[in-house]
This record gives C-alpha cells, structure tokens and sequence, in this order.
C-alpha cells in the first residue's frame, strides 16, 4: 500500500513524501496527482473506468492519475477516502459521488485548499468545478423508458430500481423513465424506486419479491450496472423470459448471457473508460488553468464536441454524446 503525501501551492509542485510499505524510503514526487474515487470498487463498470484512468496516465505523463473507492457501494466509505486525499494534498480529485449531498462540505473545503474538484453523475453537485456527463440524463431515461414501453407493447404494470435514492443520476432516469411512460395509458407504474446499491445478489432478491408481489408484471427499468444482471437472473429463473421485458443500465460483456437468453431485453450504457478519460482530461485543463468551452474537443471519443453549461453551483456543466442502447442483435458491436 502506498500512501501519497503532497501539496500544490502558488502553481509551485512541492516534493512529496511517498512511504512504501515497512521500509520508509522517501521519495520526491514532481508531478501533480489527480485522485479518481469512484462509487464502489471491484465491479465491471467501475474496473472498466479504471481502464480509462490508467490509460489516461499512460499517455499524459507529466500527471500522476490513479482510481480507488470503497469496497461497498457506501456513501460514508467514499466520503472517507475522500477526505483523506484531500488530507494528504492530492491536486485534483475526479469523483463518480455515490450521494452528491454527502460530499458537498468536503469538496468545498478541498476547493478551497486549491484542490480542483471534477464530478461526474452529478449534475446538481453545486461545490465542484466541473460535472462531466456522458449525455443529458432526462434524454437517457427517456429512452430506455421508451425501449421498454416497445417490449411491453405499451400496457401493463411496470416498476424501476435505481442504486440508491441519493444517487442523482439514476433518479433523474427513473424519473424521466416515468415521465416517458405517461404518454401509454396503459402503463401502470407499481413500487418503484427500490434500492439495489448496485448488489446483483441483493436486486435478485428484490426483484424475486416483486415477482411474486405483482404476477402480472410486464416490465422492469433499472439504473446501477449490476441491476440488470440480478433482476435479469430472477427472470429467468422464474421461467418468465419473453413474458417480462428488462431494460436498464448495464455494460454488454456481463450482459452477455441474459441478453442472449432474452432474460434481458436491452441495455443502456456510456463507456465508462470514456468517462473516466473524461473526468481526468477536464481535471488536467483546470490544473494548468485553461478554460473548457462549449463545443471543445476533450479527445475523448464521446466528448469530441461538448456542450458546456453553467452547473448547479459557479462550476460548469460539460455534457458529452456518449449514449448507447444495445440488445441480443447488437451488443457484441460494443464488447466491454
């Protein structure tokens, strides 16, 4: 384990101390760290974003970029490691905030220590300085809406889990899912909204609930990236592929077989690689203090033309084109 100690200060970098394991040899670090913290570790979507971070260090070697976050999806955990990078002076922080609230007064006292603060799936963070998105999320919820309203032949009850109520995106989608779904009369909406904390184990058993809650039940939308994997299992296993349609977010490998299987009927997703690249390219421009505008070049694919709006607080809005929607006949276009 190492443990990275540094200040940035006056745009002068300060040698760092860098502790390794039991020996504690110092070592100078000139470079400038760019600490990105995402919503939980260990998990595909998150593995792939990592990806993106490492590629992004690869080839902007004059920063020092690396990816942790909590073992569970946590929002006290992730606080925790947030602060301490702040504690021990990273440059700039690029965060996937598993509950934005949660991490308001900690970003804006790392901002105001000089840490630049780069979000991503929060767009109503008001203490941060840049919140990158893939796409405009009511646009995303709305579509995945109006693929599962095409599965369910627009009639029947239907239901929506999100990975926790705090988490901003996923209840944006939710809502524009329902939102969508008030143009069919004959879609009812039953018990939606329920907590997955992006666990496939803990949806499966939820999802099994509703199933046998509501027999009749025509259609799921879903939003953390196990979801679809939990709720596509207990489809399954109930015998009722074909019968109920599942449409979520989700990423096209661990997908694979219930989208083969029919389990789930399609998958909405942005690369998180992509996201990640994102985060920390927007990260390294406010660090040498350059503007990011509207309809710049990011060079990353999906964030080659980005709007740029102003944010929740004084920081800006920068949304990407990174929308995908895939199913059995296309996914393997996308193999991640």
């Amino acid at each position: 384990m190492k443990t990275l100690s540094k200040k940035f200060l006056a745009g002068t970098t300060v040698a760092a101390a860098l502790l390794t394991g039991s020996v504690g040899t110092l070592l100078a670090q000139e470079k400038p760290v760019i600490a990105t913290v995402v919503k939980i570790s260990g998990i595909p979507w998150f593995d792939r974003m990592n990806t993106g971070v490492e590629a992004f260090a690869e080839a902007n070697a004059d920063v020092d970029a690396s990816q942790s976050g909590p073992a569970t999806a946590d929002s006290a955990q992730q606080l925790q490691i947030i602060q301490d990078l702040v504690a021990k002076g990273v440059n700039a922080l690029a965060v996937v905030p598993m509950d934005p609230a949660v991490l308001e007064g900690t970003f804006k006292r790392a901002m105001e220590r000089g840490i630049v603060v780069v979000t991503h799936e929060a767009d109503n963070q008001v203490n941060t300085q840049a919140d990158v998105e893939a796409f405009d999320n009511a646009d995303y919820g709305s579509a995945l809406n109006e693929r599962l309203a095409e599965c369910m032949n627009k009639e029947g009850k239907w239901t929506t889990f999100v990975g926790s109520l705090g988490s901003r995106t996923h209840m944006q989608w939710v809502g524009a899912g329902e939102e969508n779904a008030k143009k069919y009369s004959g879609m009812q909406l039953v018990d939606p909204n329920n907590e997955s904390f992006d666990d496939a184990n803990g949806t499966y058993e939820k999802a099994k609930e509703i199933l046998r809650k509501h027999p009749d039940i025509k259609g799921f939308q879903t939003s953390a990236g196990n979801d679809v994997l939990g709720v596509g299992r207990a489809i399954d296993e109930a015998g009722l592929t074909g019968k109920v349609c599942l449409v979520g977010t989700g990423l096209p490998n661990p997908s694979a077989d219930l989208l083969e299987s029919g389990a789930i009927t399609a998958i909405g997703f942005w690369d998180p690689q992509k996201a990640g690249m994102a985060m920390n390219a927007v990260a390294k421009l406010l660090l040498e203090k350059k503007e990011v505008t509207d309809g710049m070049d990011l060079g990353v694919e999906g964030y080659n033309k980005v709007a740029v709006k102003k944010g929740a607080g004084e920081g800006l809005l920068v949304i990407g084109n990174g929308m995908v929607l895939a199913d059995k006949a296309t996914y393997k276009d996308f193999l991640f």
